[in-house]
């Protein structure tokens, strides 16, 4: 299996409103690192498991949706809490809408909120 992973970043706002979540609850600033990662079996024609460049653009795309936005005033989160894992699924259903994943068999999104803290979500394909 081979895989390629491309980073990014971005500062949004967000709360927290259920007591579980102690101070965080309140309106409060997260820098999320985001990392994507695609899988597939074997590399295609070009010997690539995507193209770095197309990866990272569409990361980008977004990541620069959410970036300085308040993540309790978008509709795509609406009636959400939005936790590290919530918003890392968001944007790997993001990144799934815009490119071609017939060929892969699984994409992970990791949110790190800090070197000793982050959450994944992995979406299945159907992969080749």
């Amino acid at each position: 299996m081979f895989s390629v992973t491309v980073r990014d970043h971005m500062m949004v706002a967000h709360s927290l409103p259920d007591p579980f979540f102690g101070p965080a609850q309140g309106l409060h600033g997260v820098t999320y690192v985001v990392e994507a990662t695609w899988f597939r079996p074997e590399l295609d024609e070009h010997g690539v498991v995507i193209d770095i460049g197309a990866a990272t653009e569409r990361l980008g795309e977004v990541t620069g949706a959410l970036r300085y936005r308040n993540l309790d005033d978008l509709e795509d989160f609406a009636g959400l809490v939005t936790t590290t894992e919530v918003v890392a699924r968001h944007v790997a259903h993001r990144l799934a809408e815009g490119l071609d994943m017939t060929p892969y068999t699984a994409l992970e999104v990791t949110l790190r909120e800090h070197p000793d803290a982050w959450a994944t979500y992995r979406l299945e394909l159907p992969g080749s």
